[in-house]
């Protein structure tokens, strides 16, 4: 079935209520546990008809945030979610006090288990109006980002389509079009001052009332982080300082000379060659010479792959080109009531289409190789690990670039290569960020903004702003939707790309034990942890000594070992 056949329907929550509160009397008066877990099952898909209906709502939402009926379906859903989360936290507190705990875990995993825990520690009945506050801002947010429009060469541009000129090798383009993108958050700073001060707000206040001395606490419990806390986060952020901060800062300085610019400032950060970056070789049916590249990469890949990417063709589960009003950014979802995920992004003519081809379908394989997996609280792992599988397979298919490259094939890994080390450092400002607003949410907005540019200063010492006085403020962070709509998650990704660049040097080494190991942590989906599901994959943990550093290794040699000259 196509997505724009998947049925829609606004779930009634007084006839939900009624049913889910029944059933979860029944779970708790089982005698057995085979009754017990037939009341599960059906609760379960009463829980699922409630996901797929939210989930549905949303993507087609953000795929036109001018559509009126969806916008207010979208109302409906921040203001009813938390609802049915009080719902669901009945659920949870069932499954936590069943008699019949391990068969529960033999059958949906300790992980599931574990979940169940943490979201009754993260909700009571008396934050439902701050969780719809907080989903109310979040929406707000994602609209305030969508509705950008930027006039430029005679067209109308949204924040994505402008970013392909921030790319061009020509300087005044470049310089031009980067003032203009940012002039939209220096026009817009008290609407994303005010939205952040009180997502902030909100977020504190829920976290004193259930208990926690801050949102910090609250935050990582929402994240469903078991294995691993914050001091292990801190000893990271420390690492990178000491091994990739110094790296990077080479590469940045090789950057100025390749493209040949003694003056080297943020304008020019995203040019990496002088004849310019790598360019998709599309011509005018760019969209349809990715997806015809794709299904062929995918079908030589392996077999599991080519049924992947023909089923998310077929049903048209991809919506990837950047329209008028469409949200910004990329996401892969999934939908429990037809088992299938679903892949959202905003191609911009940029070489960075392929990366959201290849990580985002790196999720949604990961939700097909595991659709059998009944609660939808493991279909995705929690996301340091959800990350793993995207960021891995933007390296895993690299035998298949030139397909899209063609002449430009090296450009595009030595780009995609230096950019993810480059990566590394952002990541752990945008979390060191976070940690620090939430131990202190009464800080004022320039103090916020303050911090924000002491630490690109530490750890992006490179960076100089020149005259975008937005930035030097200190608001660079307005555009980083995670840090308003998914606190905490940021960081998931550093850890996720330390593991991505194991499957780099394990593809190179040996390529068919390293999709085995891919393969095997796919599988797997959501019903491990992430120190779990690191082990499962053959790598080392981010955690462990020398593993951030023996990664800056591997890459420096990778990219010393190509000359500049040949790009």
């Amino acid at each position: 079935m196509k997505f724009s056949q998947y049925k829609y329907e606004r779930s009634s929550y007084e006839d939900i209520k009624d049913k889910f509160i029944k059933l979860v009397d029944k779970i708790n008066k089982s005698t057995n546990y085979e009754d017990q877990k037939n009341y599960i099952l059906q609760l379960n898909e009463i829980r699922n008809d409630i996901q797929s209906n939210s989930t549905i709502a949303s993507i087609r939402y953000s795929i036109d945030t001018s559509d009126e009926y969806y916008e207010e379906e979208k109302k409906y859903w921040d203001e009813y979610m938390p609802l049915y989360e009080d719902l669901n936290c009945e659920f949870y507190k069932a499954i936590v006090n069943s008699q019949f705990k391990n068969e529960i875990i033999n059958d949906f995993s300790k992980q599931f288990y574990n979940i169940c825990e943490d979201s009754i520690k993260s909700f009571s009945k008396e934050i439902i109006e701050d969780l719809q506050e907080e989903n109310k801002l979040c929406s707000q947010y994602t609209k305030l980002l969508a509705s950008a429009k930027i006039e430029y060469k005679g067209e109308t541009h949204n924040l994505s389509s402008l970013m392909k000129y921030m790319m061009d090798k020509d300087i005044e383009t470049r310089i031009g079009s980067t003032k203009l993108y940012y002039s939209y958050f220096e026009e817009n700073k008290d609407k994303f001052d005010s939205l952040f001060d009180k997502l902030v707000s909100v977020r504190d206040k829920m976290a004193k009332k259930l208990g926690y001395k801050s949102f910090t606490e609250l935050g990582y419990i929402r994240m469903n982080r078991s294995d691993y806390n914050e001091e292990n986060i801190k000893k990271l952020r420390s690492e990178v300082q000491d091994y990739i901060v110094p790296l990077c800062n080479k590469l940045y300085e090789r950057q100025a000379k390749r493209i040949g610019i003694d003056d080297f400032w943020f304008a020019h950060e995203s040019i990496e060659f002088k004849t310019g970056n790598a360019t998709i070789k599309g011509g005018e049916e760019y969209e349809k010479y990715i997806i015809e590249n794709g299904k062929k990469m995918y079908s030589e890949l392996s077999k599991e792959t080519a049924e992947f990417f023909e089923y998310m063709t077929q049903n048209e589960l991809m919506d990837l080109v950047t329209r008028k009003s469409k949200a910004a950014g990329g996401y892969c979802t999934h939908i429990p009531n037809y088992n299938s995920p679903f892949i959202f992004s905003n191609f911009n003519n940029t070489s960075e289409d392929i990366d959201v081809l290849t990580h985002e379908a790196g999720h949604a394989f990961q939700l097909y190789m595991s659709k059998d997996i009944p609660m939808y609280e493991i279909n995705f792992p929690t996301l340091d690990s959800c990350e793993i599988h995207s960021m891995s397979m933007e390296f895993i298919t690299y035998p298949w670039m030139e397909l899209f490259f063609k002449e430009d094939t090296l450009k595009y890994k030595f780009y995609h290569m230096s950019s993810a080390i480059k990566f590394i450092p952002y990541g752990v400002i945008v979390d060191e960020f976070q940690h620090r607003i939430y131990e202190n949410p009464t800080m004022s907005k320039d103090e916020r903004k303050q911090i924000f540019r002491e630490l690109e200063k530490k750890y992006l010492p490179h960076r100089d702003y020149r005259d975008i006085d937005i930035l030097e403020k200190g608001c660079y962070w307005f555009k980083q939707g995670h840090i308003f709509k998914n606190p905490f998650y940021y960081i998931d990704y550093v850890l996720a790309q330390v593991c991505a660049f194991q499957f780099l040097k394990k593809s190179n080494e040996n390529f068919e034990q390293a999709w085995q190991d891919y393969i095997n942590i796919c599988k797997v989906g959501g019903t491990k942890s992430f120190l779990e599901i690191v082990n499962i994959g053959n790598l080392n943990s981010p955690f462990e000594d020398k593993t951030i550093k023996n990664i800056g290794e591997n890459i420096n040699n990778l990219l010393v070992n190509i000359k500049d000259s040949e790009l």
